[in-house]
């Protein structure tokens, strides 16, 4: 048997052992209640006595909360159970605390039985055993100590034989292992040290370094304790690979162009309570040019563990700030772009994107890439639904790259959505429980695309799978971001979506203040299914829902002589970014259209309140933003744009038994099909209507707006062979 996703990665992250014990405690308790909903006091006592119980034992534990109490044994019952709200709140997904009371949320208990239970005992009991044993080597190594013993003997062992000295392990193994078990160095990092292969070196390091922009310690940044030749202090620093510019530029060249690369990211990064100047006595002169920054511990006086521990930490911060920027952004060198100019026009542009699809050897239906421009040009939101292999995450990527947004510079990222995400943490980041915050992977796209050289570049993410979880739980705080949109001289500028203040002082720089740039388009994909949550208003009313269930398998990949892939150029973000927020914006100059478009909702609304599914302003605008930019580039008659708004804005808001709603998508159907019907005569039984109108090929007769009618005929058939209708059921 195995886990399930939601709890098959709860202790992904863990800065403590309190989620692996309360998980614990909680199935110890029910195992012996046989109850659902356990006492919080019955779950916090056994909590307690695991705290006590190792204590007492004299085995590896976390201690208690330094500022509540010097021991467990001193630790009261009440202060554990307002100790249990942190791990509570860490696993809210899965757990829910009411009053006096600690269960499974419902979705759990509906798969839980004793396999499961024990399955989940025996995950706890390893990720514990794990944790416990990376406690155990902090708890027996001094890195003050280690670093003592190195200064003051490496030049003797140097006069020693090689093989086998007991230096080697310390700095290839116990150093290394002793890092890596530190919270704050991340699983993406590699550590290693080195006393020389086969013969001493010089001096020894020992390095830390980000696998995702290094391979190798012979280019790139990382970290590493630099000794000084005579051994009269240790460096912590900030540096550069040496090894791979020498070769490429000679030594002059190389330290020529590591020195202003070195000024270049202390430009980036705010390098508090670090040495700056270049000058460190008695390293060697491609260090020198190498170094960013750097701490200075003389032989002698080495600072407490605490303060080594607090000091690598600083330099971790600076080099993870670093390492999101390198990821996604452009070269170091590159200055602040001044808005190049697109020489093609939008029809071109999209034509150029087209073209490109095919070139990859895909096809999407006609005026399907139009749809798709113009409901981003609306609004910086669309979801897009169908069955699964329709190609919908390869839509979003190759339109992305299309417009030059690739994974390589970081302008296109996909983030898989996981079933147990339940708040906006998952995406946005959190802060441990040390106060340190831990980004997501959309904070730190967020963060890059609102740097400075990076406005005029559209960053495209696609959140694949959006609806395996709740997406009205963790998108809540993008979605009413979206809505506090305003201009601020050329920029379109909204409300943060981390406030600077909730941040400790090292995390403000890059993620304090962090807002959705203008230049930011969120896709989302989706099936829907019985393993998959259906979508809420709130979601609705924001994006433009674009379906994917009418499929022809017999287009194939176009063939052509030239098998080049044609290259447009670079688009820049005026291609996509609104120009309208407020309907003000627009209706001066397009007063005629605006009037006829919201005419024609008028109509629909008075048909929508019979249900209570009428649209209000924000829906009202987006169709008229969306009718505007089609006017203004040509893309689609009139009519086939607002097919496409009353199919994607209007017709998922309808769902229902009644004989209310079959009469509403009746009345619908009348405008779709731009003529009146004999409603009477449909309401016992509309087999005629939707036979007719649910294939592709319809008979003679055609509709004012055709998607919408076939659409409306799926969901008349739904409701009448099931009882219930709804957009996605069609």
């Amino acid at each position: 048997m195995t886990l399930p996703v939601e709890l098959a990665t709860i202790f992904r992250n863990k800065q403590k052992s309190y989620k692996m014990v309360l998980i614990q405690s909680i199935i110890e308790e029910y195992r012996q209640s046989k109850l659902q909903f356990l006492p919080l006091s019955a779950v916090a006592e056994r909590f307690l006595a695991y705290y006590r119980r190792r204590s007492e034992e004299e085995q590896v534990v976390d201690a208690p909360p330094a500022n509540v109490a010097d021991s467990w044994a001193a630790f009261t019952l009440t202060q554990t159970k307002a100790l249990l709200r942190t791990p509570i709140d860490a696993l809210s997904a899965i757990l829910e605390a009411n009053g006096d009371t600690i269960t499974f949320k419902s979705h759990i208990w509906s798969m839980i039985d004793d396999a499961m239970l024990q399955e989940l005992t025996e995950y706890a009991e390893a990720q514990l055993d794990d944790y416990h044993h990376q406690l155990a080597i902090q708890e027996n190594f001094s890195l003050q100590g280690a670093l003592d013993h190195i200064l003051e003997n490496y030049l003797t062992f140097k006069t020693q034989p090689f093989a086998n000295h007991p230096v080697g392990s310390l700095v290839r193994n116990r150093i290394p292992e002793y890092l890596r078990s530190l919270d704050f160095i991340d699983s993406e990092y590699k550590v290693q040290g080195s006393i020389g292969q086969g013969n001493w070196v010089g001096v020894p390091w020992i390095a830390i370094l980000d696998k995702r922009i290094n391979a190798t310690l012979q280019s790139g940044e990382y970290i590493v304790y630099l000794f000084a030749d005579d051994m009269s202090a240790v460096y912590l620093t900030l540096a550069q690979g040496v090894t791979e510019s020498i070769d490429r530029l000679k030594r002059r060249g190389a330290h020529e162009y590591l020195r202003e690369k070195a000024q270049e990211i202390r430009k980036m990064l705010p390098l508090e309570d670090l040495e700056l100047d270049a000058l460190a006595p008695g390293i060697g002169s491609d260090y020198q040019a190498s170094l960013i920054a750097s701490v200075r511990y003389e032989r002698g006086h080495i600072p407490s563990d605490e303060q080594l521990l607090a000091d690598l930490e600083n330099v971790v911060n600076n080099y993870k700030r670093y390492s999101v920027i390198v990821r996604h952004q452009s070269p170091l060198h590159e200055t602040v772009e001044v808005e190049p100019v697109d020489y093609l026009s939008v029809p071109e542009r999209i034509e150029a994107v087209k073209t490109f699809i095919r070139s990859k050897g895909f096809h999407f239906p006609p005026g399907l890439i139009e749809n798709f421009y113009l409901s981003l040009k609306t609004k910086p939101f669309a979801i897009l639904a169908g069955v699964s292999g329709t190609g919908k995450t390869k839509l979003v990527k190759l339109f992305a790259e299309a417009l030059g947004a690739t994974s390589a510079n970081g302008q296109f990222s996909l983030i898989p959505v996981r079933p147990d995400w339940s708040d906006p943490s998952d995406l946005l980041g959190y802060k441990d429980l040390t106060g340190a915050f831990r980004p997501g992977k959309l904070a730190e796209v967020l963060a890059v695309a609102a740097e400075e050289r990076n406005r005029h570049k559209p960053y495209f993410i696609c959140l694949d799978e959006m609806n395996l979880a709740r997406v009205e739980h963790y998108f809540s705080d993008l979605l009413s971001v979206i809505e506090t949109q305003e201009w601020r001289g050329d920029r379109i500028i909204t409300v943060p979506l981390i406030e600077a203040n909730s941040l400790a002082p090292d995390d403000q720089p890059l993620y304090g203040g962090l807002a959705l740039p203008d230049n930011v388009y969120l896709i989302g994909t989706v099936n829907m299914d019985e393993t998959t949550h259906p979508f809420s208003k709130k979601v609705l009313d924001r994006a433009n829902t674009i379906e994917f269930n009418y499929i022809n398998l017999e287009q194939f990949p176009e063939t052509a002589e030239s098998q080049d892939e044609p290259d447009a150029g670079r688009a820049t973000n005026a291609f996509l970014r609104s120009e309208f927020l407020q309907l003000i914006d627009a209706y001066a100059e397009h007063e005629e259209l605006t009037k006829k478009v919201t005419s024609q909702l008028v109509r629909v609304n008075g048909i929508l309140e019979q249900v209570h599914a009428h649209v209000g302003f924000r829906i009202r605008d987006a169709v008229c933003f969306y009718m505007i930019y089609n006017q203004q580039f040509g893309l689609m008659s009139e009519d086939e744009a607002f097919d496409l708004q009353l199919l994607q804005k209007i017709l998922p808001r309808v769902q229902g038994s009644s004989s209310s709603v079959k009469r509403v998508l009746l009345q619908l159907m009348q405008v779709a099909l731009g003529r009146n019907l004999p409603l009477q005569d449909y309401l016992d039984d509309a087999s005629e209507l939707y036979l007719k109108w649910s294939s592709w090929s319809t008979s003679e007769e055609t509709a004012k707006y055709p998607f919408s009618a076939r659409k409306l005929a799926f969901m008349l058939r739904r409701l009448e062979e099931d009882g219930f209708t709804s957009y996605w059921l069609s």
